[in-house]
């Protein structure tokens, strides 16, 4: 009877399809990505002199007030011509810290393209508008934030002009955050809002400093683009301590897979760009407005650009032994820029068009066959398993699960594999051939926030 159940569960299984369909349809999808609207859009927020958290939020033509209504109303154009099928809130709260030395009002303005078949399942992009110079609470002195972060927010602000014009099953999250540079305020902002109006959160894409080429070494790298992840789950560390060092996991945070989905997607768009997977939270010593997300258990990554220039961030706009100093719109590298939002537009498109990432467990110790099961995934067709060798960097193996596999949870048997020697995943497939990023067996590696087993949501 075993024998004969484990040929069962073989014949339910594939070869993973190629994703040319679905690569065809994200190309056409990217494809009106305008470097001059990019152009357009950063030259328009430096224009506001500053956009500091501490700046005016009244002055009509100067701060970061200014910027924000501006941001809105260029949602409200996109929403025009879609029919109305872009929602617009400006969520806020009060904080008071070391950057922010009297009570604030930190608002961000957002934009929410609701998804036509599971509006619940979210995915996010997100830019700060926020800039600053070399004193942090300087909230006067020109700040023009050219690429930290005007790279971030056009990107942000193009990737709602295109793909407004398309509907998704999934609800995509358009949003420009304030607060970064004083303490990523604005990120826990969306963040909250998320968690209070419980929105499954596939994950966010934060852009931050994207649109840069060439380091203050003088390096230049048009080609590549960095993604930051963390590997275990900050949420819900504590908890898994003891089951990560049993079992591993060290390596599969869900945003450790939104990396190596990102990763994935740039190689197979042709645009130009490759990704270098950074296997840290942020840069070295340094933070990001994806964090906030972490800490509340949504899966969440950074976008940056390949080599960071230092002379251009955080600076006063001076020159000094013939060194120019200061973010300006004329270090942005458009042609760079755009390939760095075609990326965006296409993961927004790819994760709103597939259903949510299982929670797969795996079993099998002290035997030769590994056993996943999972629930299944409304708006999931099909499924795909894959795996890698422990010690490997990405998935190697993988096979197509077919709905016969379901019933009230889904089950397959992959004979003579042993659990040992592999980590295991699963990606929910939709009926057009769409794929989520891959969720890993392992401690933590489900996609939603984790909750101890004794603990009730």
């Amino acid at each position: 009877m075993r024998k004969i159940a484990i040929l069962m569960c073989v014949s339910l299984l594939g070869a993973a399809p190629p994703p040319s369909r679905t690569d065809a349809k994200l190309r056409a999808i990217v494809a009106p990505v305008s470097q001059a609207q990019l152009h357009h859009t950063i030259a328009t927020l430096v224009s506001f002199g500053t956009r500091h958290t501490l700046s005016s939020q009244t002055d009509p033509h100067r701060g970061i007030g200014a910027a924000l209504n501006w941001v809105h109303d260029e949602f409200a154009r996109d929403s025009a011509q879609c029919g109305g099928c872009l929602e617009i809130i400006k969520p806020g709260q009060v904080f008071t810290g070391s950057r922010i030395p009297k009570p604030t009002w930190v608002y961000d303005m957002v934009a929410i393209q609701r998804g036509t078949g599971r509006p619940n399942d979210v995915v996010i992009i997100t830019g700060h508008i926020d800039s600053r110079v070399s004193d942090i609470l300087n909230f006067t002195s020109d700040a023009p934030g050219a690429n930290d972060d005007g790279s971030g927010v056009a990107a942000v602000m193009e990737s709602a002009r295109v793909l407004s014009k398309h509907k998704f099953p999934g609800t995509i999250v358009y949003a420009a955050v304030s607060g970064e540079e004083q303490g990523l305020y604005g990120a826990k902002v969306l963040a909250d809002y998320a968690k209070e109006h419980g929105w499954n959160v596939v994950t966010d894409i934060n852009n931050d400093i994207i649109g840069g080429t060439c380091g203050s070494d003088g390096v230049c790298d048009s080609t590549h683009a960095r993604v930051l992840s963390e590997g275990p789950r900050s949420q819900g560390q504590v908890q898994l301590m003891a089951a990560t060092h049993a079992l591993g996991g060290e390596n599969d945070a869900p945003s450790r897979n939104i990396s190596r989905f990102l990763d994935s997607l740039a190689d197979r768009l042709n645009i130009g760009l490759d990704l270098r997977q950074i296997w840290r939270t942020d840069r070295f010593g340094r933070g990001g407005d994806h964090i906030p997300f972490l800490e509340l258990g949504y899966p969440a990554a950074r976008l940056n650009v390949a080599i960071e220039n230092y002379n251009w961030q955080h600076q006063d706009l001076r020159t000094e032994n013939g060194i120019k100093y200061g973010d300006t719109i004329d270090h942005v590298d458009f042609p760079y820029l755009a390939k760095m939002t075609k990326l965006n537009v296409a993961a927004l498109a790819a994760i709103a068009s597939a259903p949510p990432p299982p929670a797969p467990k795996v079993e099998g110790a002290v035997s030769t066959d590994t056993t996943l099961t999972w629930a299944p995934v409304t708006g999931a067709s099909s499924y795909m398993i894959r795996w890698r060798r422990t010690d490997a960097n990405q998935w190697q193996q993988s096979r197509a699960v077919g709905p016969a596999a379901c019933a009230a949870e889904c089950k397959v048997v992959l004979p003579h594999i042993r659990v040992d020697d592999w980590i295991f995943g699963v990606s929910s497939v939709s009926k057009d051939g769409f794929e989520s990023p891959v969720a890993s067996a392992v401690p933590g590696g489900a996609f939603k926030p984790y909750i101890a087993p004794d603990k009730k949501p």
